[in-house]
């Protein structure tokens, strides 16, 4: 999975840059707050950032904040590295939009154990994700059965969208869940079927 890395710590930055890509991460590396937002703002954004807080251009809450104000049904799972700990510091950096916190100096399998988590979390957002495309798609299909369908006044076909006339049944099974058996309503069995089994029977009787 991608990762974005920013810290303008060269030495917290290159133990990053060594520890990652051994835990399988594909790694993106920043060296500062604006150029880790220039990479974050991008529609192929990795699904997953390790930002310092103190950084020069931007600080990492800075850095959330703009990422939340992005409209994106897979937000970046944001981790921040901080020094800081006293209890107003995690308020603002969880009201900036980070989803968790590690303390510098980093324990390394603190860190992938929090990483498996942010995996986990933009694993199951994409599942999600992906259900909602389903259900807008299959929204789709019903508004659709809900507009205009040219119908024959007098064999019932629909015209589909390629001009083509078919059944209603077969047209209906297409765009939707529907399952159709077949029977008789009343005022056709009175009106057709009716008369044609007493014509039936006559004709037998006769012949």
């Amino acid at each position: 999975m991608r990762i974005l890395i920013a810290d303008d710590d060269p030495v917290s930055r290159r133990l990053l840059e060594l520890t990652l890509p051994k835990w399988g991460y594909e790694l993106g590396v920043a060296h500062d707050g604006l150029e880790a937002w220039r990479v974050l703002e991008r529609d192929d954004r990795p699904p997953l950032a390790v930002l310092d807080w103190m950084m020069p251009g931007m600080d990492g809450p800075q850095v959330c904040r703009a990422l939340r104000r992005l409209a994106t049904r897979s937000p970046t799972y944001v981790i921040l590295l901080t020094a800081l700990s006293e209890p107003r510091d995690v308020v603002e950096g969880l009201e900036a939009g980070a989803d968790d916190f590690i303390s510098k100096p980093f324990h390394t399998e603190e860190l992938k154990a929090r990483l498996a988590v942010g995996v986990r979390f933009v694993e199951l957002q994409a599942q999600l994700a992906a259900r909602v495309e389903e259900l807008e798609q299959a929204l789709a299909q019903v508004k659709q059965l809900r507009g205009l369908l040219p119908i024959c006044s007098y064999c019932k076909k629909i015209r589909n969208d390629s001009d083509y006339w078919e059944q209603i049944e077969v047209y209906l099974s297409r765009h939707s869940d529907a399952v159709f058996s077949h029977g008789v309503c009343p005022e056709c069995y009175e009106s057709t079927v009716k008369p044609d089994l007493e014509k039936w029977k006559r004709e037998r009787a006769g012949g």
